[in-house]
């Protein structure tokens, strides 16, 4: 085992008391148990977070998956466990670790919310807990790793999809709208209208080519609105035979025209 590796483990699975794993799963079953009084799931959650290790995090994550009634409850439930990861990852619970321990722990935590959002069936949190960890660069990275695990073809649930795509509404990259442009063609109708959302928040002028190609193909009257809405709002302008192409995919929405410059506005 190399230095890095030892330096992983410390704070993690190495400090861990002999019967911490069978705890752990205790705990993290009656967290996740909705049959079970709130206060109960309540103390467990808070347990977990005193452990202050990132197998304790892990646990702490699987209660993202679960909604419990009432609503508020299951909110106050996860604000529990985002501020207790939270904690984790800075090295704030459990036994006291040095920078380097600190460290490792922290890398740690983000390697199990990275795991958790690769397969979750909903990502509203775990994107949370990555925006406030990560900087602006590694959450660039760490959305568009997690978006290229998707195509646009037929799954049961978009909500992961859709989750990406609104977080990355605020970066602002190249490499962020080529990845969303390739959603304008999903075969789900809501994740291309968020696409066309996203895009139009992320991109810039070089989008529009892509943007009006998408209207030949499609028949949803919502998205081709939505992006008429975005060419308004943002001033893009269309050029040669753009307008032409935005005319003729566009014979179904009279509440747009193109004025002398190329701008979209309304009729």
């Amino acid at each position: 085992m190399g230095l890095i590796d030892f330096l992983k483990l410390r704070g993690t699975k190495a400090d861990e008391p002999k019967g911490a794993s069978s705890k752990i799963a205790s705990l993290g079953k009656t967290a996740t148990d909705i049959r079970v009084q709130s206060y109960d799931r309540d103390e467990a959650l808070r347990q977990l977070v005193e452990l202050g290790t990132a197998d304790a995090a892990q646990a702490l994550l699987k209660r993202f998956s679960v909604k419990v009634d009432p609503s508020i409850t299951d909110e106050e439930e996860k604000q529990l466990v985002f501020d207790g990861i939270t904690a984790i990852a800075c090295g704030r619970k459990g036994a006291p670790l040095d920078d380097a321990s600190k460290a490792a722990l922290h890398e740690a935590v983000i390697e199990r919310v990275r795991s958790y959002s690769e397969t979750a069936e909903n990502l509203t949190w775990s994107l949370k807990l990555l925006r406030a960890q990560l900087d602006d660069a590694a959450f660039e990275s760490e959305i568009l790793r997690l978006l290229a695990r998707h195509d646009t073809e037929y799954v049961r649930n978009v909500e992961p999809k859709l989750n990406l795509l609104a977080a990355l509404e605020a970066v602002k990259s190249e490499a962020a709208w080529h990845a969303v442009e390739s959603y304008l063609g999903d075969v789900n109708e809501t994740v291309r209208y968020h696409a066309v959302q996203t895009l139009f928040a992320v991109g810039d002028a070089g989008c529009v080519a892509r943007l009006i190609g998408m209207l030949e193909r499609e028949d949803s009257m919502r998205i081709k609105n939505k992006v008429a809405d975005g060419f308004v709002r943002t001033g893009w302008r269309l050029s040669g035979a753009l307008r032409e192409d935005f005319r003729s995919r566009m014979t179904d929405a009279r509440d747009y025209r193109i004025d002398d410059d190329g701008g979209i506005v309304r009729a």
